[in-house]
């Protein structure tokens, strides 16, 4: 009888760790049971909840503690304000990149504000333009993805710098643009294979300047597809 008491406790003492045990693994990351990566973690420590866990460990990338207060807004294009006209000429940062990127000189309109026409060669694709209005210019860190990995702790005035660094921007055939919507390198890249390289190294740079954090499995993957990409080389 006793043995087959013990017999039971075995069977049963995994079913009850499972619903309820916290795992440390052995790179020190803490998995609860809402973790995507908890069923596939064999070999852990034990903790009895998340809390104890992180005074040893970090918690999993997409760690969202429930009872924890929420400090930071939500994405909305809106916090990081429109494109700016620093010096108040009218021409704004879409404006003024236009005419800069333009390899002829460009058409305004009327009123000098707004660039009509010129020649854009767009790094994302390779095509050509001439209309501006078939251009957007793309953020290559997007806002979103870049509040979901620090920029939503900062200042109005950083987001909006932020929002208006020119090395951040392409002017880039707008469906591509729009396809790319908010996603990093791990989910999408230029069309021109020949240009992602660079695209990787320049996302990275703007990363790496603004002090944002790739999650966990997302910058190893990127690194894999930068390595592959550029040669081996990261820049």
């Amino acid at each position: 009888m006793l043995r087959f008491f013990f017999a039971f406790l075995v069977t049963l003492l995994p079913l009850v760790a499972s619903a309820q045990t916290v795992k440390l693994t052995g790179s020190g990351i803490c998995h609860d049971v809402a973790s995507p990566w908890y069923e596939r973690t064999r070999t852990f420590d034990p903790m009895p909840d998340m809390a104890t866990c992180l005074k040893s460990g970090r918690a999993y990338s997409g760690y969202a503690p429930k009872a924890a207060a929420k400090t930071t807004p939500d994405y909305d294009r809106s916090l990081y304000g429109g494109w700016s006209d620093a010096d108040s000429d009218c021409q704004n940062t879409r404006q003024e990149l236009l005419a800069e990127l333009s390899t002829t000189p460009v058409t305004w309109n009327k009123a000098g504000c707004t660039v009509l026409r010129g020649r854009w060669l767009d790094p994302y694709t390779g095509q050509i333009f001439l209309d501006a209005s078939d251009l957007d210019i793309d953020h290559v860190v997007p806002l979103a993805y870049a509040h979901e990995r620090g920029a939503a702790t900062w200042t109005r005035d950083k987001r909006i710098a932020f929002a208006n660094d020119r090395r951040n921007l392409f002017a880039v055939k707008a469906s591509e643009n729009r396809s790319k919507g908010a996603q990093g390198p791990a989910e999408w890249l230029p069309s021109d294979s020949g240009f992602q390289c660079q695209y990787m190294l320049r996302f990275d740079r703007i990363m790496k300047l603004y002090g944002l954090s790739y999650g966990e499995f997302e910058g190893a993957r990127i690194t894999r597809l930068r390595e592959a990409n550029c040669s081996g080389g990261t820049g």
